[in-house]
């Protein structure tokens, strides 16, 4: 496996060292090379994610910018970045040399309005999933990504009734209200409970402040009764 050095160093021996950049031949009088080097040379994009062939059954090795390779070591070192992985933002095709990029990325490149959510499109009978500022996607999943942007409005039951919502999260006067939109908690006293939500909060139970995130289909049961 061949090592990434910290130091630097220039080959001692009097032949050049021969290496490969995706399929191309390249020499160097100089031992190491960094990652930026490799990119460089091989006319390679700078934002491209760089690895190192390794023979099976290791993993191939990420190079990063400032990493440095050692090209005397036995064998002639392969280096390759992986192809462009297609995606699709509003039906427009985008390629990136990286296998991660972030919602927030997504937004941008989609042009996508503040006031819209954005959601990674998934197969029929399942819900598209709601992809946050934030969050990391993973474009190396089987097929290519394609994500649609649009304003965010879920459907929860509550006491057994379907009721639209328009926000992400919802208050525990919030979910109160719709059921009891005459709410007094100086009269009354109540119950909010809540099944099959989010990852961040999939059940539980609600009390007067608590905020929380909502999806299509979550549920809640609200109850109140009289202070004596």
């Amino acid at each position: 496996m061949s090592q990434k050095l910290k130091n630097g160093g220039h080959n001692d021996g009097h032949d050049v060292l021969p290496f490969f950049i995706e399929g191309r031949k390249f020499e160097s009088d100089e031992q190491y090379k960094t990652g930026k080097d490799i990119k460089e040379i091989g006319g390679l994009p700078s934002d491209a994610e760089l690895y190192l062939l390794i023979a099976d059954p290791w993993k191939d090795e990420l190079i990063n910018d400032e990493d440095k390779v050692d090209l005397a070591r036995d064998g002639i070192e392969q280096f390759f970045i992986k192809k462009k992985l297609i995606y699709f933002i509003n039906g427009v095709e985008f390629a990136s040399n990286k296998q991660f990029i972030k919602g927030s990325y997504i937004r941008h490149q989609g042009n996508i309005p503040a006031d819209e959510e954005i959601y990674l499109e998934v197969p029929k009978d399942w819900e598209d999933e709601l992809i946050d500022d934030h969050e990391w996607v993973d474009l190396a999943r089987p097929g290519k990504e394609r994500f649609v942007s649009r304003k965010f409005e879920v459907c929860i039951i509550v006491n057994l009734k379907e009721k639209k919502w328009f926000a992400k999260k919802i208050s525990y006067v919030e979910v109160v209200k719709l059921v009891y939109p005459d709410y007094d908690p100086d009269k009354k006293s109540y119950t909010v409970k809540y099944t099959n939500g989010p990852k961040q909060n999939p059940e539980g139970s609600m009390s007067d402040g608590d905020i929380i995130y909502v999806k299509s289909k979550m549920k809640f049961h609200v109850s109140a009764t009289n202070k004596s």
